[in-house]
């Protein structure tokens, strides 16, 4: 069976980040949401997605094709509803379709499928916010399935180890003079990943491949460092989706990160308003700020952007795409992407200027910015023009 990730109309709120990605390459838990349908399906999904993400995430399309809401987070009940579908048949929850088995040409219609309603729980990323709210859950559930069968490697004796029966280290990795406790959940360490001396950490905990703990850093439970990320001081329900790093002390709290970011040290982001009331967020779908539910929600930073030393953010701050803050006190809560300034103002990060930090930034970690990146910055740059009104 071909299947495919479809973006949903979901797309529009979950931006910042899905300026540079498909939902299903969202990371949430210890993997992103595609590579979690992979292992569940043992198979490798495809994406269906915005047409100039196309290039990067291209799609595989067969006679016969089970599409699936990229949005929806799998699980073993999830997925054998799926697998029964029949063709022209939908998997529907809430009213939603979730999934559903047709030709490519099919699910381009407006044709209803003969609708099958699932009766179990859905949980999906539809807001930015859900993606730190069931990020502990998810690395609980991902621990099972990226380590059934399997056998951890030793910690060294020199670490301090509560729950060791929920802690998975994989080859390579290095631990050393650390504090993890792993009463709570299960704490994951990747391949080649470094844990450095000092560091004290409570589960749920994930650190991906090739990542870095810097000595001392503090780090709360629900907090995933994604594949060659380098975090240092202090972290609670963050994550970070890859190579982005947050090196030096500062907090980062309720919040989301996505590639290739720097936050220079010391930057600190509010995750609680004085008045302790309903947190606000910058929505792109409705052009305006929405409620999000919480009391507790911090920074939300598209890819490629930054932040210089001492930069603070405020409560619910929506960071875009390749991005410089900097500056003395908080700057806006929204900032457009290709954007630089802080609080005293803003003015456009020209184009030609984000492409060459993109590829330097690129060459240390021995990647090219090729046409496909820079035709998407291209792409991203002029959609986003009409945020730029300094």
């Amino acid at each position: 069976m071909n299947y495919i990730l479809f973006d949903s109309a979901d797309y529009e709120n979950l931006k910042p980040l899905t300026f540079t990605r498909p939902i299903a390459e969202i990371r949430c838990g210890i993997v992103s949401i595609s590579e979690k349908w992979n292992m569940r399906l043992r198979t490798t999904c495809s994406w269906k997605t915005q047409h100039y993400l196309q290039a990067k995430f291209p799609l595989v399309i067969a006679e016969d094709n089970i599409f699936i809401n990229a949005t929806v987070l799998p699980t073993n009940e999830l997925v054998e509803a799926i697998q029964k579908l029949q063709s022209s048949e939908g998997l529907f929850y809430n009213g939603e379709c979730i999934a559903m088995r047709c030709s490519y040409e099919e699910f381009n219609t407006v044709k209803t499928p003969i609708s099958i309603e699932f009766s179990g729980e859905v949980k999906q990323i539809r807001y930015p916010w859900h993606i730190f709210t069931y990020n502990g859950e998810q690395i609980n559930a991902d621990f099972e399935l990226l380590t059934a069968g399997r056998t951890s490697q030793k910690l060294s004796t020199t670490n301090t180890v509560m729950g060791e029966e929920n802690i998975f280290v994989e080859e390579g990795a290095e631990v050393e003079c650390a504090i993890l406790n792993a009463t709570k959940g299960k704490l994951y360490i990747g391949k080649e990943a470094l844990i450095m001396e000092g560091a004290i950490i409570r589960a749920p905990f994930a650190l991906c491949e090739h990542a870095v703990v810097k000595m001392a850093a503090k780090i709360y439970a629900d907090t995933t460092v994604g594949p060659y990320c380098k975090v240092g001081g202090e972290l609670q329900n963050a994550v970070l989706f890859g190579y982005s790093n947050k090196g030096h002390d500062g907090y980062l709290g309720n919040a989301v990160i996505g590639e290739w970011c720097n936050l220079g040290a010391d930057t600190n982001n509010s995750n609680l308003k004085n008045d302790y009331s309903e947190v606000k967020v910058w929505n792109y779908a409705t052009q305006r700020f929405m409620k999000t539910g919480l009391q507790f929600c911090g920074l939300i930073m598209g890819d490629h952007s930054k932040s210089a030393i001492n930069t603070a953010f405020n409560t619910g701050t929506v960071v875009g795409v390749s991005s410089n803050v900097y500056g003395a006190g908080f700057p806006r809560n929204f900032i457009p992407s290709f954007s630089r300034g802080g609080s005293e103002g803003m003015q456009e990060y020209a184009l030609k200027l984000a492409c060459d930090t993109a590829a330097r930034v690129f060459a240390r970690r021995d990647k090219k910015f090729n046409e496909i990146e820079h035709a998407l910055f291209e792409y991203i740059f002029n959609e986003t023009q009409q945020y730029r009104r300094f």
